[in-house]
């Protein structure tokens, strides 16, 4: 990390996520079966995943807690404030794909304004995936 006129300059990409969720098997066996990614790593209240340089670590709400106290950990009821996109090349065979896989749409896939076809789904922690192109 090197300094720059604004003080220390942040480091590349993000190299990892970690979503809480309330059943770690549910989640776990989403994402291999959804993304069909093998587990990197796993532990008692983990599971990591990787997507090209990040990792995404799905986290027991159980242990959540030590991770980030004071703050408190939301339900997934409290609504969702925060979307994970993975690009794909085609949008509609890829939702051809979710459906054969037993993944129910949120909305699309369809053309937004802003120049990209998009779809929606979500995982079993709650958390929204878009896949777009």
């Amino acid at each position: 990390m090197t300094d720059n006129a604004n003080g220390p300059a942040w480091p590349g990409g993000i190299t990892a996520i970690t979503l809480f969720v309330e059943d770690l098997d549910a989640t776990k066996r989403f994402y291999r079966e959804v993304f069909g990614l093998p587990v990197a790593f796993e532990d008692d209240a983990s599971a990591v995943f990787g997507f090209g340089d990040t990792l995404i670590n799905l986290l027991s709400t159980t242990a959540a807690h030590e991770l980030i106290e004071p703050a408190p950990v939301a339900a997934p009821e409290a609504g969702s404030r925060l979307q994970l996109t993975l690009t794909v090349d085609d949008v509609d065979a890829m939702c051809a794909e979710l459906a054969a896989r037993g993944v129910t749409l949120l909305n699309g896939p369809m053309d937004r304004p802003w120049g990209i076809r998009t779809a929606s789904f979500r995982d079993p922690g709650g958390h929204i995936w878009e896949i777009a192109k």
